[in-house]
């Protein structure tokens, strides 16, 4: 089996990264794929609360947390102040496509946005994905946005850095739409993939918690 990998990054933190991963993961398990899912880098475990937890909680799914620290800051930032080095986020390749070479896919979540520093050494989500590239694993991106005003800005940015790399986005996610949502909001469901030339696939209702259809 050769499975494929998923990035899901976002335009910033706090979007609905989990609610879409979940999402996603309920969707291809219920078609009948093989499913797992990846969280490289985990911060903010000091609380007892992670991200790999709701995604459990929501679908049923084993996800592989690979480093964990326990400040809520941007990895990087919490290795420096806890005084350890973690792995360059290239070296989460190999465990992946083992992955992916045992499931349909393999889902990624980043941790905030897509150039967020996952090592000390400046590795983003654009670096496991060329490691996982150079390795034949097919990869590809689903970015996660908001529905407000600064989000066409937001999603360009990152619909531009991805392209620089050679990735060409599967498509948008916008993680928490409001249940009565205002004119920005409706133009800007209307105007992401205008501006960005990538499908919008799904606005996820916000405080949704039954996520197999939603995608």
């Amino acid at each position: 089996m050769t499975g494929r990998v998923l990035i899901v990054t976002g335009t910033s933190t706090g979007l609905g990264k989990t609610v879409a991963t979940a999402t996603l993961a309920a969707r291809a398990r219920d078609a009948g794929e093989s499913v797992a899912v990846v969280k490289p880098v985990q911060t903010g475990t000091a609380d007892g609360d992670s991200d790999a937890a709701e995604i459990h909680r929501r679908t049923g799914i084993e996800v592989h947390e690979l480093t964990t620290l326990e400040e809520p800051l941007a990895p990087d930032t919490a290795a420096r102040r806890a005084g350890v080095e973690i792995p360059r986020v290239a070296a989460y390749a190999p465990r992946v496509s083992a992955l992916a070479s045992d499931n349909d896919l393999v889902l990624v979540e980043g941790s905030g946005g897509l150039l967020v520093r996952l090592d000390t050494h400046g590795g983003t989500l654009l670096d496991l994905a060329d490691a996982l590239r150079a390795a034949r694993t097919p990869t590809s991106f689903v970015i996660v946005t908001s529905a407000g005003l600064g989000t066409l800005n937001h999603t360009e940015l990152t619909v531009a850095a991805l392209r620089a790399r050679g990735y060409e986005p599967d498509g948008l996610i916008i993680g928490s739409w409001p249940s009565d949502p205002g004119l920005a909001e409706r133009c800007n469901r209307d105007d992401l993939p205008r501006v960005t030339g990538v499908p919008l696939l799904s606005a996820i209702p916000k405080g949704i918690d039954n996520h197999s259809q939603q995608v």
